[in-house]
């Protein structure tokens, strides 16, 4: 009779957990997908440029959830259990109250409606918060909870997106009904979240005083991932501010190709994270080369078949950019290499991990706003660029330090 190992049966566990994680991926996805598609056959040209640009902002006030579960999950994998509630309910509040404060300024300068910026708040608030709950069973490994989690999250924060699209609302009902599944999500969140059984206690008092998740580290985390995604979402903010609306809501059912490179092999960083915060060079160098290989794939099959990829995106309507597909692609999969590399950086303690990304930022928009043709091509040949010099750098610094100590995550 064949007995199997430990070390197989640990292979199994984690080929199940990624199998679980990838399906919950693609469901999360597939809501995304649906939003800009049912968006571009049931509203204008305008009010599609205004959601596509009004859920680019929301995506980006929501970072901080992404780095608050990298923080906690980071913390955990190193050092176990303990209390966030309330730094991960003072980092949503924060968040939600700066989106507030902005709401006026966005409204005048993107030529949004004030109700719709005003409720990108309310949907802050709730997608920054469940990063704690995501970050706790992420940094547990509790992978088979995790992808629970990430599926109710995600019919949380686009259900009601696709509720409104559906019974033919504008961008403010769609947004509004948004905000109220998101926030009733949060209770199951947490149950999820709840332990099996009281996590043991190890080390002195001082011990777990001094290895406990603190707001620096949180902030530290945030603002990487905040740099990250505005870099990623900052050509569909340009070209909504650039160009004419027709050429905006073109560029944004473009940016669906864009995001489905993007957020595709995302698994790999979400299985690799609790090793990336031990300091596994090799789990990083075999998740690198998994990113990348997803990204060739997607990045020949957009070539192969672009015509299709539109007309699935945004209808026939939008053949005629049909020829850009592989360069939205192309943009996508080089920033899937920089995720997964500033996830490596915060969660192994690196310095200044975001420094890199707002300089980039500001080249990609002073690029387009001096030089940049006002055309599609003209905003997505700057993206490219800049994606590839931020991929090559972010690449560059992460190999070139050594293996990270013991500190916790979050920077210093």
């Amino acid at each position: 009779m064949t007995r199997t190992t430990g070390s197989e049966a640990g292979a199994v566990r984690l080929g199940a957990a990624g199998t679980a994680v990838i399906v919950a991926t693609m469901l999360t996805n597939a809501l995304a997908y649906l939003v800009p598609v049912l968006g571009a056959r049931r509203l204008a040209a305008a009010e599609l440029g205004a959601l596509a640009t009004a859920l680019a902002l929301a995506a980006i006030a929501a970072v901080p959830g992404f780095g608050l579960q990298i923080a906690v999950a980071a913390h955990r994998a190193r050092w176990g259990a303990t209390s966030v509630a309330r730094l991960a309910l003072r980092t949503a509040a924060l968040t939600a109250g700066v989106t507030a404060l902005a709401a006026p300024v966005l409204s005048a300068a993107l030529r949004l409606p004030v109700a719709l910026t005003l409720l990108l708040a309310a949907t802050t608030f709730a997608t920054v918060l469940a990063g704690r709950w995501l970050g706790e069973l992420q940094g547990d490994q509790r992978f088979l909870h995790l992808a629970a989690a990430m599926t109710v999250l995600a019919a949380g924060r686009y259900g009601g997106l696709v509720l409104g699209l559906a019974l033919g609302r504008g961008p403010v009902a769609c947004l509004l009904l948004a905000t109220l599944t998101g926030l009733a999500v949060l209770p199951l969140l947490a149950r999820l979240a709840r332990p099996v059984r009281p996590a043991p206690r190890t080390g002195t008092p001082a011990a777990v005083v001094d290895r406990r998740l603190t707001a620096r580290h949180v902030m530290t985390a945030c603002g990487a991932s905040l740099a990250m995604l505005t870099i990623s979402y900052a050509d569909l903010i340009l070209a909504r501010q650039l160009l004419p609306d027709d050429a905006s809501g073109g560029y944004a059912v473009g940016s669906v190709l864009t995001k489905g490179a993007l957020w595709a092999p995302q698994v790999v960083t979400v299985l690799v994270l609790p090793r990336l915060a031990r300091g596994d060079r090799r789990a990083r160098v075999a998740a690198l080369g998994l990113i990348l290989a997803c990204g060739a794939v997607l990045v020949g099959a957009s070539a192969f078949a672009g015509e299709l990829a539109f007309r699935l995106a945004g209808g026939a309507d939008y053949l005629h950019l049909a020829g850009a597909a592989p360069l939205f692609a192309a943009v996508g999969a080089l920033y899937a290499v920089v995720f997964m590399l500033v996830n490596d950086q915060v969660a192994t303690g690196a310095r200044w991990p975001a420094a890199p990304l707002w300089a980039a930022t500001a080249v990609l928009a002073g690029t387009a706003l001096l030089v940049a043709p006002r055309t599609v091509e003209g905003v997505l040949v700057c993206a490219l660029a800049t994606a590839v010099a931020t991929a090559t750098l972010m690449a560059w610094l992460a190999f070139r330090r050594p293996s990270a100590g013991p500190a916790p995550p979050g920077g210093s």
